[in-house]
């Protein structure tokens, strides 16, 4: 970890509403007028769309069922472990974009679903801020954890999760339930193994759990609203944090460990914000300090 320039992770699934927390930040970071370096976990993964479909194929063709954009195989881990560990020592580090749709490849003059070339960040950044699936990830060949100032994991409970993913993919891809239902169990291996893990390594958490009836994800006509989710916000170390004051602020909140706070889920950018706010004032207190 460093202290002379500060690295923000956020982690989670696609899905899981990390884009939601991203635009928190922004919010946070206008506001307290921090120049962030944004950095895209896709940008990260080992194949562009087509080759990943191929990928997918030959993986197939050789019985292995397991093959998906959760593990190693398909991930840049040790080049990410490389951008953390550089960007703290030196405020640099090397990144490309993932052009996921049409909008987003036009300005480049690229096909959807391609890699920008890799290029240097923007000189002179307050701090490195990542957002995708891989934040907290650690294997035998990287660590990419280590190197983060502030861990944040955002996880929707699995049947959410679950909704979601069907819910866009069938929307926005026109995938079919089976198709969308296929991948949820190829990826599950690598779920297991690389994505839950990371959630026990964040420093915060921050859990969306419907309260209403998602017993069966593949039949569920509506994803649950913010109003029909409660929000469980977990603190790796309690120590610091004004819960009191959280607790006066959140209406309706309440503790239901001492490390962590329950609250309506269409609270979460205001508990964000409360909660976020002071730590990225610390964070670049100490960086000024180092420097």
């Amino acid at each position: 970890m460093s202290t002379k320039h500060p690295v923000v992770a956020i982690t989670g699934s696609s899905g899981a509403g990390t884009t939601s927390v991203m635009r928190t930040f922004e919010q946070i970071f206008r506001r307290e007028d921090v120049n962030a370096a944004f950095v895209e976990g896709d940008s990260f993964h080992r194949y562009d769309r087509m080759a990943m479909k191929e990928e997918m194929a030959r993986a197939v063709a050789e019985d292995d069922h397991t093959f998906s954009h959760f593990g190693a195989d398909a991930n840049l881990f040790e080049d990410l472990e490389t951008l953390f560990r550089g960007y703290g020592e030196t405020g640099t580090g090397r990144v490309r974009k993932y052009l996921h749709d049409a909008e987003e490849a036009a300005p480049y003059r690229q096909e959807p679903g391609t890699f920008t070339p890799w290029e240097d960040l923007p000189a002179g950044t307050d701090l490195l801020f990542y957002e995708g699936l891989h934040g907290a990830v650690v294997t035998e060949k990287a660590d990419v954890a280590q190197y983060a100032d502030l861990l944040i994991g955002v996880v929707p409970v699995i049947n959410l999760e679950w909704t979601q993913k069907l819910h866009r993919d069938k929307a926005k891809r026109g995938y079919s339930t089976e198709a969308v239902t296929e991948t949820i169990l190829r990826r599950m291996h690598d779920y297991v193994n690389y994505m839950c893990p990371q959630f026990s390594r964040t420093h915060v958490n921050f859990q969306r759990v419907p309260v209403v009836d998602t017993s069966n994800p593949f039949i569920a006509r509506t994803i649950p609203t913010p109003d029909e989710s409660m929000l469980v916000i977990r603190f790796a170390n309690p120590r610091g944090i004004d819960f009191p004051y959280l607790l006066s602020m959140l209406h309706d909140s309440y503790m239901s460990r001492p490390n962590t706070i329950v609250c309506p889920g269409g609270k979460m950018d205001l508990a964000m914000q409360l909660i976020f706010t002071p730590m990225l004032w610390r964070l670049l207190e100490r960086r000024d300090k180092a420097r």
